[in-house]
C-alpha cells in the first residue's frame, strides 16, 4: 500500500473518529442540560466531518481521473467508519433537540 493511500485511510479515520467523540460529548453535555456546550461539540463534530469529506471527495476526483485506489481492507475500514461517524452524528444532533425539548 502507497503511503499516500495510507495517509488518506488514517484521515478518514482519525476525522470520523473526531466526529464520533464530539457527537458522544454533545449527547452526554445536552443529558446534563449544558446546551452551549452541546451545540459547540455538535458544530465541531461536523468540522471534523467536513475534513473527512474533503479528504474522500480527493479519493473520488483521482479516482474519476482514472487514479484507482488500490481496495484493502483498511480503506474499506475508513469508509465504514466515516459512514457510521456520520450517521452518529446526525442522530446525536436529534438527541440534543430532544433534551433541549424536555428541559
Amino acid at each position: 500500500m502507497e503511503n499516500q493511500n495510507l495517509e488518506v485511510i488514517m484521515g478518514l479515520i482519525v476525522h470520523g473518529g473526531n466526529a464520533k467523540s464530539y457527537a458522544m460529548e454533545a449527547i452526554q453535555s445536552a443529558k446534563d442540560q449544558q446546551f452551549e456546550e452541546a451545540d459547540k461539540s455538535i458544530g465541531l463534530a461536523k468540522e471534523s466531518l467536513v475534513e473527512a469529506h474533503h479528504t474522500q471527495t480527493g479519493l473520488l476526483t483521482a479516482e474519476a481521473a482514472g487514479d484507482n485506489t488500490e481496495i484493502s481492507l483498511l480503506m474499506v475500514h475508513s469508509q465504514d467508519h466515516l459512514m457510521t461517524s456520520i450517521a452518529f452524528t446526525d442522530l446525536a444532533e436529534e438527541l440534543v433537540a430532544i433534551y433541549r425539548k424536555i428541559a
